[in-house]
């Protein structure tokens, strides 16, 4: 599944090169402006259209419920900007026992010469911090390209719904117990505007991060 906003120059090519490797492809469109949908539908992929921008937790999580109403098991979601690329899918797969809860994500890491120098830093300092946090050694706290057992999303109970979704996710997984991996992947960083806002973002995370449900 991939949520995204105002990708309409990109999402189409994402989906064409995804359904190679899965069954199904939802997109989440979170109330783009642009003819992001129309892309994404053409070009094969199941469409939700969210009525407001309610930000990437709350499409994952419209993504999520729709997964479960298919009767799937697992769900993996990737950006829909061109970042992630759909070859790497087969890796999130590779030793996975098809009934046991866990969380596998792509780890850009390996490679992190190619990852802007701000996004670098900012990701090391908060991977560090969660692998404080949930007592676990994590390579890449802050990637969206990740496969999660559906069955488990009904036990994590996340609440938030923007960006910090992908650091809440790993502290509830840790603190039930289910396993989670890393893969590494390729990423490709394009010229234009991140969908996140360092500003308000940033401050959303410190919120979520030193609030009540993380004591």
């Amino acid at each position: 599944m991939i949520p995204c906003l105002n990708e309409a120059n990109s999402i189409g090519d994402v989906v064409r090169q995804t359904v190679v490797h899965l069954p199904k492809v939802i997109v989440v469109d979170d109330h783009s402006s642009d003819s992001t949908a129309q892309a994404a539908q053409s070009a094969g992929a199941e469409v939700l259209r969210l009525t407001d921008e309610n930000g990437k937790g709350a499409a994952l999580g419209a993504g999520w419920g729709r997964a479960s109403e298919l009767g799937f098991g697992w769900a993996l979601s990737l950006d829909g900007d061109g970042q992630h690329l759909p070859a790497d899918i087969p890796n999130f797969f590779m030793g996975l026992a098809p009934d046991k809860p866990a969380l596998v994500i792509g780890n850009r890491m390996h490679n992190s010469v190619a990852m802007p120098w701000v996004r670098r830093k900012v990701n090391r300092w908060m991977t560090a911090r969660l692998s404080r946090k949930v007592g676990l050694p994590l390579a890449d706290s802050q990637c969206g390209f990740r496969l999660v057992h559906l069955g488990s999303l009904t036990k994590m109970q996340l609440a938030t719904r923007h960006f910090e979704i992908e650091s809440e996710q790993i502290v509830v997984a840790a603190r039930l117990g289910i396993p989670i991996k890393f893969v590494p992947i390729q990423v490709i960083y394009k010229q234009g505007s991140s969908k996140i806002n360092p500003l308000v973002d940033t401050v959303r995370w410190f919120r979520w991060f030193l609030g009540p449900r993380r004591r």
